[in-house]
């Protein structure tokens, strides 16, 4: 028994090391690079207390959405090379805030109807370090924002 449980302990603690060891916290590199890129683009934005950075670059006349509503939206997402990996139509697409990434839910209640920006977006409040589909873990997502509606 005492074998057993030196074994279990033994595996335990290697499976927890490698659980450890492939998280990446790339939240001081994404920083770094989000700062570069907002310099480089000379874009003036303001910073949540999340670290999701925003423009909004027309101001809208509509409805304001929460973080639970449906909403229509456009958008291109793009990586901070300007390498597009994401593109609605653009007539946009309806989903509800509370079904997409943090940095959406956060970020799109910003907007009003009709509003245009652009949404910066560090790998916490997206993907976080995993990959996912065409996107590498710890990416910075950059999108172009036109709230259509309100749903």
């Amino acid at each position: 028994m005492k074998y057993f449980a030196f074994i279990l302990f033994f595996f335990v603690a290697i499976s927890c090391k490698k659980n450890a060891s492939q998280m990446v916290d790339y939240s001081v590199k994404n920083e770094t690079d989000i700062q570069a890129y907002i310099k480089k683009h000379k874009l003036k934005v303001q910073k949540t207390a999340s670290g999701l950075y925003y423009a909004i670059t027309k101001p809208g006349t509509g409805k304001q959405p929460t973080a639970s509503d449906n909403v229509t939206v456009a958008y291109k997402g793009y990586f901070l090379d300007q390498n597009v990996f994401d593109e609605s139509p653009k007539e946009g697409i309806s989903f509800g805030l509370n079904q997409v990434i943090k940095g959406w839910t956060e970020g799109i209640p910003l907007f009003t109807e009709g509003a245009e920006g652009i949404l910066i977006i560090p790998s916490k409040l997206g993907y976080g370090d995993q990959d996912f589909s065409r996107i590498p873990g710890g990416s910075v997502l950059v999108f172009d924002i036109h709230l259509i509606s309100v749903n």
